[in-house]
């Protein structure tokens, strides 16, 4: 069994408020449910930045690597959001 820690740091430069922020991070955070993972927010009071850590338990590795580059890939997709930072950890 393999559990594996996806660390995203993100900005978001359209968020004017905390609650434009928790509007960009609860439409991800919606949009992840389809990859059947566990999703937890940094809760900073920083308008403009968070951090989400998403944890997938799975059997295989190479599964594991492939849903993490999918949940990347479309967080870079999406026009309002960067990705300042990615760490990926294997517990």
């Amino acid at each position: 069994m393999v559990v594996g820690l996806l660390t995203l740091e993100l900005f978001i430069p359209e968020a004017g408020s905390l609650k434009s922020k928790r509007y960009v991070i609860r439409s991800i955070k919606d949009r992840l449910k389809k990859f059947n993972v566990s999703i937890a927010e940094d809760a900073n009071n920083l308008w403009q930045r968070s951090t989400l850590s998403i944890a997938c338990v799975t059997n295989d590795t190479s599964h594991l690597y492939s849903t993490f580059e999918k949940i990347k890939n479309m967080v870079i997709a999406d026009a309002s959001i960067e990705i300042l930072r990615m760490d990926i950890q294997l517990l």
